[in-house]
């Protein structure tokens, strides 16, 4: 080996590792890692069929109070060794050596990226894609992986008080329905999806014909629903459900009659 070689060797053995250096402010900090980091993921459908999506990933650890830093790049070597299937046993396992990498204590894994459902408008069939905002979480309590999904459903909702007191005609608006399912199953998307939906006036498609709009807006009109309905509708069929151990649920009407929105949440551990 030449002088220049031996140098380099010599050189690389005498980095310092800054983060892995006492820290004497005895501050333990609760989260510390890398946020929105992009990175491609598979996502397997209700069907078995696999969708490709990027996702935004946060993943943190705890770190001690003696310790200076994290080591920050371990969090994407975690990520560059493989191509990511979303799901229970993938994001236990990912979390569980996230944890072991950064000899650390506790974990917190979020991953967000758009979902795409493929809909056929309900009188003339058009096919269209809908797209869904999904966030997966998987955190440490004490030693168990404990993985919660969260999907946003965007439905529309018409009021019953407009109803009532019009003539002819009644407000309606498009309204966001945010579920947060922790269950003790596969929780699938498809059905956070379906459930919300059939809890709604009525549901949306990114593709309509002149018959599917008369078609929408007729069974909207006879199936009003306040914020309060919606919610508490879909919280009941959450509790229906055996393999549910915990929910979350919010709504938000962006109202078409007003400059603000109307909201509710409900949030139980079963």
């Amino acid at each position: 080996m030449n002088r220049k070689a031996v140098g380099k060797e010599e050189g690389a053995r005498q980095v310092a590792d800054v983060q892995a250096s006492l820290d004497t402010r005895e501050i333990p900090i609760q989260r510390v890692g890398i946020r929105d980091i992009q990175y491609p993921v598979a996502v397997q459908s209700v069907g078995g069929e696999t969708q490709t999506s990027i996702a935004k990933f946060s993943m943190y650890v705890n770190l001690p109070a003696n310790q200076k830093g994290t080591h920050m790049s371990r969090f994407v070597e975690l990520l560059s060794e493989e191509t990511l299937l979303v799901d229970h046993s993938s994001l236990d396992a990912l979390l569980l050596k996230m944890v072991e990498r950064l000899e650390s204590e506790q974990g917190y894994i979020k991953l967000r990226f758009p979902y795409f459902i493929r809909k056929a408008a309900p009188v003339t069939g058009a096919i269209s894609l809908m797209d869904y905002q999904i966030s997966i979480t998987a955190q440490l309590r004490e030693t168990t992986p404990e993985v919660s999904l969260q999907v946003l459903v965007p439905v529309t909702s018409l009021c019953p008080c407009s109803k009532k007191i019009s003539r002819y005609g009644a407000h309606n608006q498009r309204s966001h329905v945010t579920v947060e399912v922790r269950a003790e199953k596969p929780f699938w998307i498809e059905d956070v999806v379906s459930l919300v939906e059939s809890e709604s006036s009525c549901e949306l498609y990114a593709l309509l014909k002149r018959a599917d709009e008369q078609f929408i807006t007729e069974k909207a009109y006879d199936n009003p629903k306040f914020v309060e309905d919606m919610i508490r509708d879909v919280a009941t069929r959450l509790e229906q459900e055996p393999k549910v151990l915990g929910y979350r649920v919010e709504c938000e009407n962006f109202e078409s009659i007003h400059n603000h929105s109307a909201y509710a949440m409900i949030e139980k551990e079963l």
